[in-house]
């Protein structure tokens, strides 16, 4: 049984830091991965928004890069203090532990409810929002089951067997990832539920900015966080090309551990869960199947790992001169490559292709893949 009084260590940020961090989080071409490098080359959030005119003038940008400004982000943090939120960054004592080892953690999360439930070991529930009688009713006992066991169970807050894992956790702590901002949940059907879990022992996340309407792409990142924030997945009833199926990858992705119901070859609600059976996932039956198998991943240390801080000193290094440059571009296409290829191929140091990368990022002109890889995007 995971131990529910889990420690919780790491680096509060001062107010003016968390201005800063929202700040460049909230600006043009920096997502969760530029924003780790700019911290990494710039040594501190407030010198990365310093430097990102001259950062993205120097990857051909052919306009001027639009940065958050403060007031900007003193509004959405007034905005998350009168909704009861708070944001957490990531090196924080309340940020979820197994979410800070993923590649392109969200440096800030918004937060609200009983915080302690983010830092506790959690298992992810999901699958079908046209769900069958039997199969929210499995969902039920599988979030039940793995809450008295100590895990707290995260989903989508999504109709079908989201709602039923909430509901069946509520006691023992539920967390609902959120595709748009806390005060946009979605469907609105469930709002009453996601105030029982606000309210009570559980938590709801979102890394969408406050007012944010959510859209059809933002539900894969909403999969990505629950799979990122949870030990392992399970998968009750997901139709093929569903999203469910498209969380489970993205568990498998981040070396989680993926469970699936088996379900009636007739019924197309099980079609995705048993094609996860043939390509390997955990043949779950009851709730030990689970909580067997997440024992000894809940009892790893999931705290001492490495995460973004602010230095005292900056870690700004020199641009690489033209013609390098020239060469590091070229080096890249349209076909997604890993950057320690470029690095080869260019023999150029590694600091001087991480620094022209974040620059064609900030310019747009750089695509970020699964797996670390990047591409050059193409002119229209």
């Amino acid at each position: 049984m995971p131990d529910g009084s889990a420690k919780r260590t790491g680096i509060a940020l001062t107010e003016r830091q968390r201005i800063a961090w929202l700040r460049l989080i909230r600006s043009d071409n920096v997502g969760p991965a530029t924003f780790r490098d700019l911290i990494n080359h710039c040594g501190s959030a407030e010198n990365a928004l310093a430097m990102l005119p001259e950062l993205s003038a120097r990857g051909g940008a052919t306009r001027a890069i639009r940065i958050a400004g403060v007031q900007e982000a003193e509004r959405e943090l007034e905005a998350a203090h009168r909704f009861g939120a708070r944001f957490v960054g990531i090196g924080e004592p309340d940020y979820p532990p197994a979410l800070r080892q993923i590649e392109g953690a969200p440096p800030l999360l918004a937060m609200k409810g009983d915080l302690s439930a983010a830092t506790r070991p959690s298992v992810g529930v999901v699958g079908s929002r046209n769900a069958s009688i039997s199969g929210a009713k499995f969902a039920a006992m599988i979030a039940r089951d793995c809450g008295r066991a100590g895990y707290t169970v995260t989903s989508g807050l999504a109709r079908g067997i989201d709602t039923a894992a909430h509901r069946a956790s509520l006691e023992t702590g539920t967390i609902a990832v959120l595709a748009g901002g806390l005060d946009q949940p979605y469907p609105p059907e469930n709002i009453p539920l996601l105030e029982e879990i606000t309210e009570g022992a559980g938590l709801a996340v979102s890394e969408m900015p406050f007012g944010w309407e959510p859209r059809a792409r933002d539900f894969p990142r909403r999969n990505r966080l629950i799979s990122g924030i949870s030990l392992g997945v399970v998968v009750i009833e997901a139709a093929e090309r569903s999203g469910s199926l498209i969380t489970a990858r993205i568990a498998t992705d981040f070396g989680r551990l993926v469970f699936a119901v088996p379900g009636s070859p007739l019924d197309p609600r099980c079609h995705g869960t048993n094609g996860l059976l043939k390509q390997g996932a955990i043949v779950t039956t009851g709730s030990a199947d689970v909580i067997e198998a997440l024992a000894p991943l809940s009892q790893l240390d999931l705290f001492n790992q490495p995460m973004v801080e602010e230095p005292k000193e900056g870690g700004e290094m020199l641009p690489p001169n033209d013609d390098d440059r020239a060469v590091i571009v070229s080096a890249l296409g349209p076909t997604p490559v890993d950057v320690d290829d470029i690095i080869r191929h260019t023999g150029l140091p590694a600091s001087s292709v991480y620094l022209v990368l974040l620059e064609l990022d900030l310019a747009a002109r750089l695509h970020r893949h699964a797996g670390g890889m990047v591409s050059l995007a193409m002119e229209d």
